[in-house]
């Protein structure tokens, strides 16, 4: 007997990697834990938790896992990124760049937001689109998201700045959504990955 609840992988190199999976589980969706290429067959999404960038784009490529996500995407497979996450899928980083994946396009500034004692949470602007208007988002060392190509779709800003996004099926957040009860931007992942 098979399971109907879709996979969702979670890159397994560095960050709340349990968070994600408990949030994942909340809503109906098994997790898995993705280090090896194999890891994403049957996925119907991934998602690149945060952490530490430069440590997680290493953990990319001594993995091998570069091409095969980007495959994985360009497939059709939906894919978030949160906060370190979202610098990974950027078309490019800035502020000590690290090398990215090039799957959304928008360029993220590292650590826009100062250190890690420069962590806090905010609401979302109430303009902001698609239900996430009330959203709390919670900022570590976050990116911000600056120069959105024509494809790509603003869901939420704080104060003004975007900080989730949408390209098709990629969404790249700059804040913690698992560090929230809240299961809005997972459940927008497992809406695309069903789509």
């Amino acid at each position: 007997m098979t399971s109907s609840r879709p996979i969702i992988g979670v890159l397994g190199i560095q960050g709340d990697i349990e968070k994600h999976l408990a949030a994942l589980e909340r809503l109906g969706a098994d997790g898995r834990r993705v280090l090896a290429p194999k890891h994403l067959e049957g996925l119907a999404g991934l998602i690149l938790p945060g952490g530490e960038s430069t440590t997680i784009s290493k953990g990319l490529v001594r993995h091998q896992l570069v091409k095969p996500i980007q495959e994985f995407a360009e497939a059709g497979g939906a894919v978030l990124g949160t906060c370190a996450g979202a610098i990974l899928l950027s078309r490019e980083s800035r502020n000590h760049p690290v090398p990215t994946l090039g799957l959304v396009d928008v360029e993220a500034e590292r650590n826009a937001y100062g250190t890690q004692t420069d962590s806090f949470v905010a609401p979302a602007d109430p303009d902001s689109a698609s239900g996430f208007a009330d959203l709390q988002c919670v900022f570590i060392r976050a990116p911000r998201l600056h120069a959105a190509g024509p494809d790509v779709e603003i869901l939420a800003r704080v104060d003004g700045a975007p900080v989730l996004v949408r390209q098709r099926n990629r969404f790249a957040c700059t804040f913690h959504p698992e560090l929230t009860d809240d299961p809005r931007v997972h459940a927008a992942l497992l809406e695309a990955a069903d789509a």
